[in-house]
């Protein structure tokens, strides 16, 4: 036998470690595969996914779902069960129909009249290079807006709104969004930087992309899960609150590849 032919314990047991972590891969690829179908179809019916963004970023997961099929029981579940800051995403696309701002770009040209904004950039956050805030709404329809009822009702005529938006003639959706809109109010909205996925990969885009894959209005709600203990929720208890409800948790990374296969 030459040396070529030699098979030491040490070289089967590289070779077996070869052959199972292909076989971890394939079957952690699948298993991705599967999850991003399984929200895609939660997302349609309604139903809720968690999506996490990063471990090298917030660490947190959101509760979200599709903000056309808002209700206020969608509300109630999101603030008792989530705990954090309920919000609204829009695409660029839709952002840019009704002519929306950033609410960096507000206070930045407001300085002159009050400089005390100056001070307040968002430059130096932990987490990201630019905040996705915009202003905080209410539908004109509402009483104080924070109810249930009240933001159901804002989230879910926005999100009609933002469903129709790309449909119609310029102008249209920023009329509407007059009419029956108030400023200051109790939904915040988040704008999506653009190119999606590109630059920026917080929950308003990584949640916005999964509307869009999903076919549905390019708005999300989304609300981050705290623990009892101050903190945000980490990614295991998310993942554990998943698995004891049959929801559907995905990682930032996984909705980027999707998204550039889905939109290349």
């Amino acid at each position: 036998m030459g040396p070529a032919e030699i098979r030491t314990p040490s070289s089967e047991l590289e070779t077996k470690k070869l052959v199972l972590t292909i076989i971890l891969i394939y079957t952690a690829g699948l298993q991705t595969a599967v999850d991003l179908q399984r929200a895609i179809e939660a997302l349609r019916a309604g139903a809720f996914i968690l999506v996490y963004d990063g471990d090298g970023r917030e660490a947190e997961t959101d509760l979200t779902i599709a903000s056309e099929f808002v209700s206020p029981a969608s509300i109630r579940t999101l603030r008792k069960e989530a705990g954090g800051l309920i919000c609204m995403t829009l695409s660029g696309e839709v952002r840019a129909r009704i002519g929306l701002p950033f609410m960096a770009d507000v206070l930045r040209r407001a300085t002159r009249a009050y400089p005390v904004l100056a001070a307040l950039s968002t430059e130096d956050i932990k987490y990201d290079r630019h905040s996705a805030f915009s202003i905080s709404v209410n539908h004109r329809d509402t009483f104080t807006g924070v109810t249930d009822i009240d933001r159901a009702k804002t989230i879910s005529r926005l999100a009609g709104i933002a469903k129709e938006a790309t449909k119609r003639e310029n102008g249209w959706a920023a009329d509407v969004f007059a009419n029956e809109f108030r400023s200051p109010g109790h939904v915040p909205l988040l704008n999506a930087a653009e190119p999606l996925l590109a630059e920026r990969r917080g929950h308003t885009e990584l949640t916005t992309a999964l509307m869009i894959m999903a076919g549905l209005a390019p708005t999300a709600t989304i609300c981050e899960m705290m623990a009892d203990d101050g903190q945000a929720v980490s990614k295991e208890d998310a993942k554990a609150y998943a698995r004891a409800r049959n929801l559907v948790f995905l990682e930032g990374q996984d909705i980027v590849r999707a998204w550039r296969s889905w939109s290349a």
